[in-house]
């Protein structure tokens, strides 16, 4: 990378960016950005406090109504500014997207960057589609029409996984549609949150419209979602602290989007291209390094090709290359974190006691040993309601198990408390259409696992959690609705009032 920004330079001022500056959080407390792949700091910042989270919902309050009454077309023009800013800039949101959550740099470059300069994009276009009923008489005497409204300051709280594309995805529909954000990022990966907040500022977008807290969850997260003048809050994350946020929401009357846990079923039909699904799998199941809440972890596959998958993906995971993130021939980097590499080994190590690892279930050692690096894991023979089959694991495992009949693997497939995506791997449409009818996913791939794009809504079913991301399906949730009614008669005395009062 020959476009390395210094870190520490970009973020002397702090670590919050409050009405169009940065600034050194309050709360007393630091917090170490950590490069997974080393184990050396990156960058050390003051966490915010409830007073910065204050500070920023009230710049954004202020930054409301100029922003809400601009045109569609001035919203959509800034936002197109916006994806330029970005496109320029592209190498350095891979860079460091790459150094705050060890992602491969190919993985950055190709699909994380790209991904969120063409959602600014799609968005500057929604902008100008503020969709509503047509107007007409519905009751005869009246004309009526619905207005979208934008409904003010949104609080959205960001994972660390995907920590661009996730800030993207909060805030491009909600100021879009005109309201104001205040975002938290995780207090591991705010690098590229922040970054995002100062593009928008080059692009011209005024201050207050974009702010970004970085605190701790249990402090600046909770005293965000929980504002009276917060109106709206979207979380992505795990369905435990989801149900903490729903909570906290709903006690004040709050709007609420949530995108939880996920467990996706990989469902390998006996007429599948067994060559597909196995290259299909290991793509799937390692994207990210396996922190994807879309990524496949559960590989159903009838019986008759059960032994070839297995033998196959094992073949294809040990091909793997772990190494330096920003080495272009690095496949897999390291978690995000030691704490969640040990986490995962935990569930594998578990696993041992009842199941069989058939590759992987290991760190890597070597030169690789201060990083937070784990190899690429295939489990066989676990049962449907072990821990690593009902449970997300959000590393780069895969369990494999064999069913019978078709009926069978839906059910199975169908069989835990999530239901963000699946995917379905058959050559036979009337297969393959059944599949993606009665398996219970917000998303079913057929043929394919993992590809997202910008016209297509994201979210999830069950303990998935409820809401869109992306899409024009997303956009409408960050307006209101309000139902404007105009009466055509001029008639004083209305025949209708005489059910309250008088006689005909």
């Amino acid at each position: 990378m020959g476009n390395r920004f210094q870190v520490r330079d970009r973020f002397a001022d702090g670590a919050q960016y409050i009405d169009g500056k940065l600034r050194s959080g309050t709360s007393g407390r630091s917090h170490t950005v950590v490069d997974p792949a080393t184990g050396e700091e990156v960058l050390t910042y003051e966490l915010a406090s409830t007073a910065d989270v204050d500070e920023a919902v009230a710049a954004a309050k202020r930054a409301f109504p100029a922003w809400s009454g601009a045109t569609p077309g001035e919203r959509s023009d800034a936002l197109h500014r916006l994806a330029a800013v970005l496109a320029e800039q592209a190498a350095d949101f891979a860079y460091a997207e790459s150094l705050q959550c060890g992602k491969p740099i190919k993985l950055s470059t190709e699909f994380d960057v790209p991904g969120t300069i063409d959602n600014t994009a799609f968005f500057a276009g929604a902008a100008r589609h503020l969709q509503g009923q047509a107007a007409a008489e519905y009751s005869g005497d009246h004309t009526s029409y619905v207005r979208r409204e934008a409904i003010g300051v949104v609080g959205s709280v960001a994972p660390w996984n995907y920590p661009l594309q996730m800030a993207a995805w909060k805030i491009l529909p909600a100021i879009a549609a005109g309201n104001t954000i205040v975002l938290k990022p995780a207090e591991l990966t705010p690098l590229t949150s922040l970054m995002f907040a100062q593009a928008a500022k080059d692009a011209g977008l005024p201050d207050g419209v974009i702010n970004i807290v970085t605190g701790a969850g249990r402090d600046a997260g909770e005293h965000l979602v929980g504002h009276p003048d917060v109106v709206m809050t979207s979380f992505t994350g795990s369905t435990a602290v989801g149900k903490r946020v729903a909570e906290i929401a709903t006690a004040t009357v709050k709007r609420l989007h949530l995108e939880l846990g996920g467990k996706a079923p990989f469902l390998v039909f006996d007429d599948a291209d067994l060559e597909a699904a196995a290259h299909g799998a290991v793509a799937a199941s390692l994207i990210n390094t396996g922190q994807d809440c879309t990524a496949a972890t559960r590989a159903y596959v009838q019986r008759p090709l059960h032994d070839a998958f297995v033998a196959r993906v094992a073949e294809l995971m040990e091909t793997v290359r772990l190494g330096d993130p920003f080495a272009s021939a690095t496949d897999l980097g390291p978690l995000v974190s030691h704490a969640q590499r040990d986490r995962v080994a935990g569930f594998v190590e578990r696993a041992r006691g009842y199941a069989t690892v058939v590759t992987g279930g290991e760190a890597p050692g070597g030169e690789l040993t201060a990083g937070a690096y784990y190899r690429p894991t295939l489990i066989t023979g676990a049962a449907q309601d072990s821990e690593v089959v009902q449970s997300e694991i959000f590393g780069p495992v895969l369990v494999v198990l064999p069913f019978d009949s078709d009926d069978e693997g839906i059910a199975l497939a169908n069989d835990t408390p999530y239901g963000l995506a699946a995917s379905a791997w058959s050559r036979d449409l009337y297969r393959a259409n059944r599949a993606t009818r009665e398996i219970k996913a917000g998303c079913v791939w057929v043929n394919d696992h993992i590809p997202i794009i910008s016209e297509m809504p994201h979210g999830g079913y069950k303990a998935s959690g409820f809401g869109k991301d992306m899409s024009a399906y997303s956009f409408e949730e960050y307006t209101q609705v309000k139902h404007v009614m105009y009466d055509n008669t001029a008639v004083a005395a209305k025949d209708w009032h005489r059910t309250i009062f008088g006689d005909r």
